[in-house]
């Protein structure tokens, strides 16, 4: 086609975070060479950047014909279904574990509909059959039942960090339920047949896992002394940069550890900084946090899948707005309106009169203004009018819409990333932000959040979820990075390790990481008069041609139901993009 859209003759988000942050003198370590320096920290000048409209294809319909402009100007009539390729792997052990609350009562609170009520469940033989729940993927193939992970090893494919502790689960739960009598069990081998067609490696591996279960189980029951031993020895076989397997259990035993402390005593409580999901607590690596999330965001592709799409929604819900009012609930580093700003830059009707950014936050006040400091930077060059402020507040509860200042003729849009679910064990600040939200009538509020579910009230259930989840992210930066990278080794512990000692140790307010999946949020949301918009064929275009410039990109797995868009890795959901409009 002559005009295909959402063209991308080089995938170039570095440029963007270098021409942006060329803007304030981003921090440069002098430990790096000065190649990584320009690769991550951005000192080239606005010029580097070229028309990002052009080469991101963000389409807006009010582009007069004939005038060239850099936004896709058509669709492929026969555009395909959007559907992922199929999982390696079918439905297994965590299918079980769905938090499916009954959404019946309208007159349900925030903790029945969010599960955020306390009640310790035991880690008990009969919890652990949900881990067997649809036979756990058995295949049946010419009358021999076997399992997906014998069918991938049997086809010469190494085992990815998820399957082998579908594996392990697989396994724990035989041992857990069969029944030997005291004789017979003397002269069979503890795992017998479980390990039949796997490599040495991969049955160390599930070996591994198994001894890590077998100790959450011990918690569970809080047989601390006993789970303590399990521990030691899940210590001793595992390394925080050692491969996938072996740094998931490290960072899973580690929050066991912390768990038998708590409960006896030997810990002393605190709070996540800033009640971040991945905390950016934690020292002793030798990179700092940004760079490392910076190259998270470089060369992984959920953030940029959730981040283009989540433009395009914006840009099409006020295509004929002059005033914007942009409500960032996380701003961050603001590279989401860096390109915004350039997008509406290539307008040729209703030209913005004004481009105003609130940034909300309870934390983090100096480094909202550094943000705004950088975007007034970007806008002036781009001559294009805007204004930032800073709405920071010691609780959400006490959030107004006089806040936000908003004027006549302004269309409001509220953009939540990775935020909501840091508020569920506070009910009050969450069930606020949403009554402000609506009284601000948005044109459309964009979220993006985890797809998991972290909030169970069972122990089991969530360190199960936990463990899955977490294994897909492990076993994804596998493939990204080598064992040793120094990005890699401080992504995982400063952002996931402290996300897993969170939801695992934690408990009351002190537990932030309560992701739930966008279906409790479907059921939250509607108390709200909140009902999800559907993403459009060129929002969800984007997406799909932005996954194919990663390497590895076909391990990524897109799903969209019509109205939330969820990216995955090899099958297992990671985020969830959603759009929302208020009756």
């Amino acid at each position: 086609m002559a005009n295909s859209p959402c063209s991308f003759p080089s995938f170039g988000i570095s440029e963007i975070y270098r021409s942006y942050n060329s803007f304030t003198g981003y921090e440069k370590q002098e430990s790096f060479s000065k190649r990584k320096q320009e690769e991550l920290s951005g000192i080239e000048n606005l010029g580097a950047t070229h028309s990002l409209c052009s080469e991101y294809g963000f389409y807006q319909e009010n582009n007069p014909p004939g005038k060239r402009v850099n936004f896709a100007t058509d669709i492929e009539p026969s555009f395909p279904e959007f559907a992922p390729s199929p999982p390696i792997y079918s439905p297994g052990i965590l299918s079980g574990f769905e938090f499916d609350p009954t959404f019946l009562s309208t007159n349900q609170s925030l903790s029945e509909i969010l599960g955020e009520e306390e009640e310790q469940s035991s880690f008990s033989v009969a919890s652990l059959q949900l881990l067997t729940n649809s036979a756990s993927g058995i295949k049946k193939l010419k009358g021999e039942i076997r399992s997906d992970y014998e069918i991938n090893y049997a086809g010469g494919q190494k085992l990815s960090t998820e399957e082998i502790m579908r594996v392990a689960g697989e396994r724990f739960i035989q041992l857990s339920t069969q029944r030997v009598d005291d004789s017979s069990s003397m002269h069979i081998h503890p795992y017998g047949y479980a390990f039949s067609g796997l490599s040495f490696e991969d049955t160390q591996d599930v070996e591994l896992v198994h001894l890590l279960l077998a100790a959450a189980e011990k918690v569970g029951y809080q047989q601390f002394a006993s789970a303590s031993r399990l521990l030691t020895s899940c210590e001793w076989l595992s390394s925080a940069t050692g491969n996938p397997v072996q740094r998931v259990v490290s960072y899973f035993a580690g929050a066991l550890r912390e768990r038998i402390d708590r409960e006896t005593g030997r810990f002393a409580s605190w709070k996540m900084e800033g009640n971040e999901n991945y905390s950016m607590a934690g020292s002793g690596t030798r990179v700092s946090s940004n760079l490392a999330l910076l190259k998270f965001h470089q060369e992984l592709p959920f953030s940029q899948v959730m981040l283009f799409p989540g433009i395009q929604a914006i840009l099409e819900n006020i295509k004929s707005d002059t005033k914007i009012h942009l409500v960032d609930l996380r701003i961050r580093s603001g590279v989401q309106w860096v390109i915004l700003m350039q997008a509406l830059t290539e307008r040729v009707l209703h030209p913005i009169e004004n481009l105003k950014i609130t940034a909300v936050g309870t934390t983090g006040g100096e480094n909202m203004e550094e943000t705004g400091k950088r975007l007034a930077n970007f806008a002036k060059s781009l001559n294009l009018p805007f204004s930032f402020n800073v709405v920071l507040l010691s609780d959400m509860k006490d959030l107004t819409t006089e806040h936000f200042n908003t004027e006549d003729g302004e269309a409001v849009v509220i953009y939540s990333q990775t935020i909501l679910p840091s508020m569920i064990s506070r009910p009050n600040c969450l069930e606020n932000l949403l009554g402000v939200i609506r009284k601000l009538n948005p044109a459309i509020m964009v979220v993006i959040e985890v797809e998991a579910n972290h909030n169970s009230p069972s122990f089991f259930n969530r360190f199960i979820e936990a463990l899955f989840f977490y294994s897909a992210l492990f076993d994804c930066l596998e493939e990204f990075g080598n064992q040793d990278d120094q990005y890699r080794i401080t992504l995982e512990g400063k952002f996931f390790g402290d996300g897993i000692h969170n939801i695992v140790a934690a408990e009351g307010e002190e537990r932030v990481n309560r992701n739930v999946k966008m279906s409790v949020w479907r059921a939250f949301f509607a108390r709200f008069g909140m009902v999800g918009a559907e993403l459009s064929e060129s929002a969800l275009y984007q997406a799909n041609l932005i996954v194919k410039q990663f390497a590895f990109g076909s391990y990524c797995t897109l799903e969209n139901d019509g109205k939330c868009l969820t990216v995955g890795w090899k099958g297992t959901p990671i985020h969830s993009l959603s759009t929302w409009k208020f009756l």
